[in-house]
């Protein structure tokens, strides 16, 4: 009830939500040569949520994906905040529009208090974008790990 009292990120979702949003990305990487992640952290840095996911971004060397096509779910639970990041190769294929109809969609789950219901939605919202542009080929390798990050 009182989640939003707990001091660290990681407190903010039990083991099992942790497992869901993970078998989540590793889902819909199935499907896509894409890769995505989730970062949660109490507090944002900085004014500006897209800011610090790209610093994120770039700390999690998800610039370093072949196809350049690495998505980033961030979150800052105690400020409220979301930012959806994405690699070049994925941005600019998707649009202004289907990247701001994601972010409005987790700001909507949140506001009734479906954090990882938000998240999951997104994630999956996402596989399918990235299996349009970039399906799953055979030689594909997962890149990156599932599993949600956390920051402090």
């Amino acid at each position: 009830m009182f989640k939003w009292l707990k001091h660290k990120a990681e407190d903010y979702f039990s083991i099992q939500e942790k497992q869901t949003i993970a078998h989540a990305i590793h889902q819909v990487e199935l499907q896509t040569s894409g890769e995505v992640r989730v970062y949660v952290e109490s507090k944002c840095r900085y004014v500006d949520a897209m800011d610090r996911a790209k610093e994120i971004f770039d700390k999690l060397d998800m610039h370093k994906t072949e196809a350049k096509n690495a998505v980033l779910v961030y979150v800052a639970i105690k400020d409220r905040q979301v930012a959806i990041y994405a690699d070049e190769g994925i941005y600019k294929k998707m649009g202004i529009q289907f990247w701001n109809n994601e972010l409005q969609l987790m700001i909507q789950n949140f506001k009734n208090e479906h954090i990882v219901e938000g998240i999951i939605k997104v994630i999956h919202d996402l596989g399918t974008a990235l299996t349009t542009h970039f399906p799953y080929q055979k030689d594909d390798i997962n890149e990156l790990p599932n599993e949600v990050v956390f920051g402090k």
